[in-house]
């Protein structure tokens, strides 16, 4: 049986007290060990408290089976916020994790500290705030896990189409986004505007990208997923994207993706080391074709 506990915390940017759910490795309470730190932010939908409690017993029995780190997981159980400062200030969740939430867990319990033991995630909604959060915050996170994020196949509010945003209520969007909605502010916390304007910088940052959406996603968010795809891509930004056959936006195919995203966790902790002659290898054909690429500069 998966224990989760549930704590609190006050707040002076959102409505409080903040509830949040924590799933604790087995030795926790034994062991005088630093855990890396997982943020896990849920879903937008009715179910959305029960995040860690659905997901959590697949993560547990990863760590048993020694195929994820161990870390301590928390899901801090929010509104339908985006996980966004709203335009009007009247509710800050964006300074709420970066500010109050993760300065409170990295003293209130065992974990590493620095970004490369921090690492942030999330499903729809939350797969959203990953990687707007991760993009924008490089300085805080070593890794993204995005599963099924709400994001659009633009760079620009004006160019949503009615397919990318049939499911978004005016009145919601409006809350987040101010009334009319700002266009320069949605842009500024979309995460393909956020890579696009700020690629170098996320490239030399070498934070780990995990990025999946199921093709059947009833939503359609494999639009906005493939196209933050091909920016990461074209932009030489190293991630690993998933576009999960016959999954999706709920239902069985979660039990398997979890298992994958969090494995991608573990090789990006527990490197397997390659055998020398791949290594060897490798050198061989990067020095190949850089010499097939300066011979072909030279003839120009």
């Amino acid at each position: 049986m998966v224990d989760i506990k549930t704590f609190q915390i006050e707040s002076t940017l959102v409505p409080s007290p903040i509830q949040y759910d924590v799933l604790f490795p087995k030795d926790y309470k034994t062991s005088d060990e630093k855990y890396p730190l997982m943020l896990f932010l849920h879903g937008g939908g009715p179910k959305r408290h029960q995040h860690l409690k659905n997901t959590g017993p697949r993560i547990q029995e990863m760590w048993e089976q020694n195929k994820a780190p161990e870390m301590v997981v928390v899901t801090p159980l929010c509104d339908r916020c985006f996980y966004m400062d709203y335009k009007d200030g009247s509710e800050k969740w964006e300074s709420f994790i970066l500010n109050e939430l993760l300065p409170h867990l990295q003293n209130e319990y065992r974990v590493s500290l620095g970004k490369k033991n921090t690492f942030i995630g999330g499903i729809s909604m939350g797969g959203l705030g990953s990687l707007r959060l991760g993009f924008k915050y490089l300085d805080r996170f070593g890794a993204i896990l995005s599963f099924e994020p709400g994001i659009e196949p633009v760079f620009e509010w004006k160019d949503v189409k009615t397919i990318d945003k049939f499911y978004r209520q005016r009145k919601f969007m409006e809350k987040v986004f101010g009334s009319p909605i700002d266009e320069n502010y949605w842009s500024e916390n979309n995460p393909a505007y956020i890579v696009r304007e700020n690629a170098e910088k996320i490239r030399n940052s070498d934070i780990k990208i995990y990025l999946e959406v199921g093709t059947e996603d009833f939503f359609g968010l494999f639009r906005g997923a493939e196209f933050l795809h091909r920016i990461l891509f074209d932009r030489n930004i190293r991630h690993e994207f998933r576009y999960v056959y016959g999954a999706d936006h709920l239902g069985v195919s979660f039990t398997e993706r979890i298992i994958n995203g969090f494995s991608f966790l573990n090789r990006i902790i527990n490197p397997l080391e390659e055998p020398i002659e791949v290594i060897n290898a490798r050198k061989f054909f990067n020095l190949m074709r850089e010499n097939a690429l300066r011979k072909e500069e030279n003839k120009s």
